[in-house]
Protein backbone atom coordinates (compact mmCIF):
# COMPACT_ATOMS: atom_id res chain seq x y z
CA UNK A 1 0.00 0.00 0.00
CA UNK A 2 1.15 3.74 -1.00
CA UNK A 3 2.29 6.15 1.38
CA UNK A 4 1.55 9.39 0.38
CA UNK A 5 4.33 12.31 0.30
CA UNK A 6 1.90 14.90 1.21
CA UNK A 7 3.58 18.23 0.10
CA UNK A 8 4.83 20.27 2.90
CA UNK A 9 2.63 23.10 4.67
CA UNK A 10 5.67 25.35 5.15
CA UNK A 11 6.86 25.26 1.77
CA UNK A 12 4.05 24.40 0.02
CA UNK A 13 2.04 26.77 -2.52
CA UNK A 14 -1.40 26.77 -1.65
CA UNK A 15 -3.73 28.06 -4.23
CA UNK A 16 -6.44 30.35 -4.13
CA UNK A 17 -9.34 27.64 -5.41
CA UNK A 18 -9.01 24.29 -6.98
CA UNK A 19 -10.57 22.40 -9.80
CA UNK A 20 -12.35 19.56 -9.79
CA UNK A 21 -14.48 18.38 -12.57
CA UNK A 22 -16.79 21.44 -13.21
CA UNK A 23 -16.52 22.69 -9.55
CA UNK A 24 -14.34 24.86 -7.91
CA UNK A 25 -13.38 24.32 -4.16
CA UNK A 26 -11.69 27.01 -1.33
CA UNK A 27 -7.99 25.80 -1.79
CA UNK A 28 -6.21 28.21 0.61
CA UNK A 29 -6.72 25.47 3.14
CA UNK A 30 -5.95 22.22 1.32
CA UNK A 31 -2.87 20.30 0.88
CA UNK A 32 -4.37 17.72 -1.48
CA UNK A 33 -7.49 16.24 -2.75
CA UNK A 34 -8.63 12.06 -2.93
CA UNK A 35 -5.07 11.10 -0.99
CA UNK A 36 -6.81 7.45 0.67
CA UNK A 37 -7.60 7.19 4.51
CA UNK A 38 -5.09 4.75 5.40
CA UNK A 39 -3.51 4.32 8.88
CA UNK A 40 -0.34 4.84 7.16
CA UNK A 41 -1.68 7.87 5.92
CA UNK A 42 -2.73 9.60 8.56
CA UNK A 43 0.35 8.54 10.51
CA UNK A 44 1.99 10.59 7.98
CA UNK A 45 -0.14 13.41 7.64
CA UNK A 46 -0.98 14.34 11.72
CA UNK A 47 3.08 14.31 12.10
CA UNK A 48 3.57 17.13 9.52
CA UNK A 49 0.11 19.19 10.68
CA UNK A 50 -2.53 17.96 8.31
CA UNK A 51 -5.94 16.14 9.09
CA UNK A 52 -8.73 14.93 6.61
CA UNK A 53 -12.17 16.12 6.69
CA UNK A 54 -14.90 14.33 4.61
CA UNK A 55 -17.13 16.21 2.54
CA UNK A 56 -19.65 14.89 0.29
CA UNK A 57 -19.03 14.38 -3.42
CA UNK A 58 -15.59 15.50 -3.28
CA UNK A 59 -12.43 13.30 -3.04
CA UNK A 60 -11.41 13.50 0.55
CA UNK A 61 -9.88 16.71 1.08
CA UNK A 62 -6.86 16.89 3.43
CA UNK A 63 -6.14 20.24 4.88
CA UNK A 64 -3.51 22.57 6.76
CA UNK A 65 -5.80 25.48 7.21
CA UNK A 66 -3.97 29.13 6.93
CA UNK A 67 -5.22 29.92 10.15
CA UNK A 68 -5.05 27.41 13.20
CA UNK A 69 -6.75 27.04 16.33
CA UNK A 70 -5.13 25.52 19.22
CA UNK A 71 -5.65 25.85 23.03
CA UNK A 72 -2.79 27.31 25.00
CA UNK A 73 -2.98 25.96 28.10
CA UNK A 74 -1.38 29.39 30.36
CA UNK A 75 -4.61 30.85 28.45
CA UNK A 76 -7.00 28.19 29.84
CA UNK A 77 -10.32 30.33 31.10
CA UNK A 78 -12.81 28.14 33.03
CA UNK A 79 -15.73 29.97 33.48
CA UNK A 80 -16.92 30.03 37.06
CA UNK A 81 -19.90 27.73 36.29
CA UNK A 82 -17.83 24.87 34.63
CA UNK A 83 -15.34 24.72 37.84
CA UNK A 84 -17.96 24.85 39.83
CA UNK A 85 -19.28 21.86 37.99
CA UNK A 86 -15.96 20.40 37.81
CA UNK A 87 -15.98 20.38 41.36
CA UNK A 88 -18.73 19.07 41.95
CA UNK A 89 -18.93 16.13 39.42
CA UNK A 90 -19.55 12.52 40.41
CA UNK A 91 -18.77 11.49 36.81
CA UNK A 92 -15.60 9.25 36.09
CA UNK A 93 -13.13 9.60 33.86
CA UNK A 94 -11.04 7.25 31.80
CA UNK A 95 -8.43 6.90 28.73
CA UNK A 96 -8.74 4.58 25.49
CA UNK A 97 -11.07 2.81 26.87
CA UNK A 98 -13.89 3.28 24.76
CA UNK A 99 -12.28 4.89 21.67
CA UNK A 100 -14.52 3.40 18.32
CA UNK A 101 -17.82 3.85 20.79
CA UNK A 102 -16.66 7.64 21.69
CA UNK A 103 -16.11 8.31 17.89
CA UNK A 104 -19.50 6.68 17.12
CA UNK A 105 -21.46 8.76 19.26
CA UNK A 106 -19.87 11.72 17.72
CA UNK A 107 -20.71 11.18 14.66
CA UNK A 108 -24.16 10.98 16.05
CA UNK A 109 -23.89 14.50 17.46
CA UNK A 110 -26.28 17.17 16.30
CA UNK A 111 -23.71 19.80 15.91
CA UNK A 112 -25.78 23.24 14.58
CA UNK A 113 -25.13 24.39 10.67
CA UNK A 114 -23.99 21.11 9.78
CA UNK A 115 -25.64 18.53 7.65
CA UNK A 116 -24.72 15.54 9.11
CA UNK A 117 -21.20 14.30 10.00
CA UNK A 118 -17.60 13.91 8.53
CA UNK A 119 -16.99 10.71 10.74
CA UNK A 120 -18.18 8.33 8.36
CA UNK A 121 -17.89 4.55 8.76
CA UNK A 122 -14.58 4.28 6.76
CA UNK A 123 -13.43 7.10 9.32
CA UNK A 124 -14.23 5.06 12.21
CA UNK A 125 -12.71 1.93 10.85
CA UNK A 126 -9.60 3.48 9.86
CA UNK A 127 -8.98 5.91 13.23
CA UNK A 128 -9.90 2.62 15.00
CA UNK A 129 -7.10 0.96 14.04
CA UNK A 130 -5.05 4.32 14.52
CA UNK A 131 -6.05 3.72 17.86
CA UNK A 132 -4.79 0.24 18.20
CA UNK A 133 -1.39 1.10 16.94
CA UNK A 134 -1.13 3.85 19.38
CA UNK A 135 -1.53 6.86 17.94
CA UNK A 136 -5.20 7.68 17.97
CA UNK A 137 -6.49 8.41 21.86
CA UNK A 138 -9.96 8.77 23.66
CA UNK A 139 -11.11 9.88 26.99
CA UNK A 140 -14.77 9.17 28.26
CA UNK A 141 -16.74 10.23 30.83
CA UNK A 142 -18.76 7.65 32.81
CA UNK A 143 -22.07 8.07 35.35
CA UNK A 144 -21.96 6.70 38.35
CA UNK A 145 -24.47 3.72 36.62
CA UNK A 146 -21.25 3.19 34.28
CA UNK A 147 -22.64 4.68 30.95
CA UNK A 148 -20.66 6.61 28.59
CA UNK A 149 -22.27 10.21 29.04
CA UNK A 150 -19.57 12.06 26.99
CA UNK A 151 -16.17 12.21 25.70
CA UNK A 152 -13.20 13.24 22.89
CA UNK A 153 -11.29 11.85 21.00
CA UNK A 154 -7.77 12.78 18.54
CA UNK A 155 -4.54 12.06 17.54
CA UNK A 156 -1.38 12.26 19.38
CA UNK A 157 1.01 14.19 16.14
CA UNK A 158 4.02 13.48 18.09
CA UNK A 159 3.97 15.41 21.51
CA UNK A 160 0.98 17.46 20.41
CA UNK A 161 -2.59 16.42 20.96
CA UNK A 162 -4.74 17.09 17.44
CA UNK A 163 -8.34 17.44 19.31
CA UNK A 164 -11.42 15.77 16.79
CA UNK A 165 -14.36 15.49 18.23
CA UNK A 166 -16.49 15.69 21.71
CA UNK A 167 -19.74 14.40 22.53
CA UNK A 168 -22.57 14.36 25.67
CA UNK A 169 -25.43 13.26 26.89
CA UNK A 170 -25.01 14.40 30.43
CA UNK A 171 -24.58 18.21 30.93
CA UNK A 172 -20.75 19.66 30.65
CA UNK A 173 -19.54 15.80 30.11
CA UNK A 174 -17.36 16.76 26.93
CA UNK A 175 -16.10 19.70 28.75
CA UNK A 176 -14.92 18.00 31.55
CA UNK A 177 -13.92 15.76 29.78
CA UNK A 178 -11.65 17.86 27.92
CA UNK A 179 -10.00 19.31 31.56
CA UNK A 180 -9.84 15.79 32.62
CA UNK A 181 -7.12 15.79 29.04
CA UNK A 182 -5.73 18.68 29.42
CA UNK A 183 -4.72 18.26 33.38
CA UNK A 184 -3.17 15.07 32.17
CA UNK A 185 -1.09 16.15 29.61
CA UNK A 186 -0.13 19.24 31.58
CA UNK A 187 1.56 16.57 34.16
CA UNK A 188 3.38 14.95 31.09
CA UNK A 189 4.69 18.43 30.26
CA UNK A 190 2.34 19.51 27.18
CA UNK A 191 1.60 23.11 27.21
CA UNK A 192 -0.82 23.41 24.25
CA UNK A 193 -3.21 21.25 21.98
CA UNK A 194 -4.07 21.70 18.32
CA UNK A 195 -8.23 22.02 17.95
CA UNK A 196 -8.12 22.70 13.89
CA UNK A 197 -10.95 24.86 14.06
CA UNK A 198 -12.31 28.18 16.19
CA UNK A 199 -15.18 27.19 17.48
CA UNK A 200 -17.56 28.98 19.95
CA UNK A 201 -17.17 26.62 22.78
CA UNK A 202 -13.13 26.76 22.44
CA UNK A 203 -12.91 30.23 21.65
CA UNK A 204 -14.78 31.06 25.45
CA UNK A 205 -12.00 28.43 27.00
CA UNK A 206 -9.10 30.72 25.74
CA UNK A 207 -7.98 29.05 22.08
CA UNK A 208 -6.90 31.40 19.63
CA UNK A 209 -5.94 30.99 16.26
CA UNK A 210 -2.30 31.04 14.60
CA UNK A 211 -0.81 31.09 11.42
CA UNK A 212 0.06 28.24 9.48
CA UNK A 213 3.33 29.01 9.65
CA UNK A 214 3.33 29.72 13.63
CA UNK A 215 1.70 26.75 13.98
CA UNK A 216 4.46 24.59 12.12
CA UNK A 217 7.13 26.31 14.25
CA UNK A 218 5.39 25.32 17.26
CA UNK A 219 4.35 21.88 16.43
CA UNK A 220 8.39 21.07 15.29
CA UNK A 221 9.45 22.86 18.61
CA UNK A 222 7.52 20.77 20.28
CA UNK A 223 8.08 17.00 18.52
CA UNK A 224 11.55 17.26 19.40
CA UNK A 225 10.66 17.60 23.43
CA UNK A 226 9.60 13.57 22.94
CA UNK A 227 6.60 14.50 25.36
CA UNK A 228 4.71 10.95 25.85
CA UNK A 229 1.09 12.15 26.48
CA UNK A 230 -0.47 8.52 26.78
Amino acid sequence: MRVVSFPNPQTHNFPNWIRHGDDLFYGRDVVSFGDELTVENLREAYRNGIFPWFMKSIPLPWYCPAKRAILDFSRLHVPRSLAKEQRRSKLTFTVDRAFTEVMKACSQSFRPGQDGTWITDEFIEVYSALHREGMAHSVEAWSPAGELVGGLYGVDSGGVFCGESMFFIEPNASKLALLFLIGRMKERGATWMDIQVMTPHMRALGATEISRADFMSKLRETQQMNLNLF
